[in-house]
């Protein structure tokens, strides 16, 4: 009896914390319509590592019903366009939202396609950040931005139906995910405007030099000064750029933390980045 109510435990503990996955197009993702691979994932040490994604899809977290504060944002983990590190910059973050009334919408957008079951080893082969491999990953990370767009439109237009406010709804972004936060925040149009951006220890290599638009949203960009692929540089010129547009941004640089730090513990004063999110977050609204 007592291993059968476990068991119930189990399952009920399981179906309390299943979300809701929301597909962003119906049928194949323009652009890559000839795609036949599958998502696939393996579990490295800090977590789920997803890769091979081929259709973009939504995880949906609520947070306890009565403290929602109508605020959303669209969580873009990184992975260098080849996997998406789930964990750290996903799940947790989205779960740390929540707790805090604001709903989250974890994006898998489109990736590299990875030809052994080994994608960071395929990454780290490539040689992450040269002249090169950032050539090569740029269609990627166009449809990754396009997905990024699509993911921000249909949280507006559905905002009703997840009982959000149509004029809070933000995006998040780290390393990969982080350029495709920055790239929304260049390359919105009409529903896909999001209200505020936040590209942690971005990437922003493939823009080029673009002009900052007119309605430009307010940025939050951060980092560590110590990061092993000097995206630190990345987010002083995405700082400057908004700044010198007349538009609203705020940066912060912490003296250490390298890359990839999301939501691990790193007895650092990085630890805490998250609460400074939340700190100009809540000056917005």
């Amino acid at each position: 009896m007592k291993n059968i109510q476990v068991l119930i435990g189990v399952l009920l503990a399981g179906t309390l914390h299943a979300q809701k996955v929301i597909p962003l197009y119906e049928g194949a993702a323009p652009g890559s319509e000839a795609w036949d691979w599958s998502e696939q994932s393996v579990s490295p040490g800090d977590g789920s590592m997803v890769y091979n994604v081929s259709q973009p899809t939504l995880t949906l977290f609520e947070p306890v019903p009565g403290s929602a504060t109508g605020i959303a944002v669209v969580v873009c983990p990184g992975g260098g366009f080849h996997f998406l590190s789930m964990q750290n910059e996903g799940l947790e973050v989205a779960r740390w939202l929540n707790e805090k009334g604001i709903t989250a919408f974890v994006l898998k957008y489109r990736l590299v396609h990875c030809l052994t079951d080994n994608p960071m080893m395929e990454f780290i082969g490539k040689g992450p950040n040269t002249e090169k491999f950032n050539r090569e990953i740029e269609p990627e990370v166009g449809m990754a931005i396009a997905d990024g767009n699509r993911a921000v439109a249909y949280v507006r237009l559905h905002a009703q139906e997840y009982g959000l406010s149509p004029d809070r709804i933000g995006i998040m972004g780290f390393s990969a995910g982080g350029t495709v936060a920055a790239g929304v925040a260049y390359t919105f149009s009409g529903d896909s405007r999001p209200d505020f951006s936040a590209p942690i220890y971005p990437y922003v290599g493939s823009f080029g030099n673009p002009p900052v638009p007119a309605d430009a949203p307010p940025l939050f960009i951060l980092a560590a000064s110590d990061d092993m692929f000097g995206f630190q540089v990345h987010c002083l010129r995405l700082y400057e750029a908004w700044i010198q547009a007349g538009k609203s941004a705020e940066l912060h640089l912490y003296e250490k933390g390298n890359h990839g730090f999301g939501m691990n513990t790193q007895h650092l004063p990085v630890d805490t980045w998250i609460e400074r999110f939340h700190e100009w977050l809540s000056s917005l609204y």
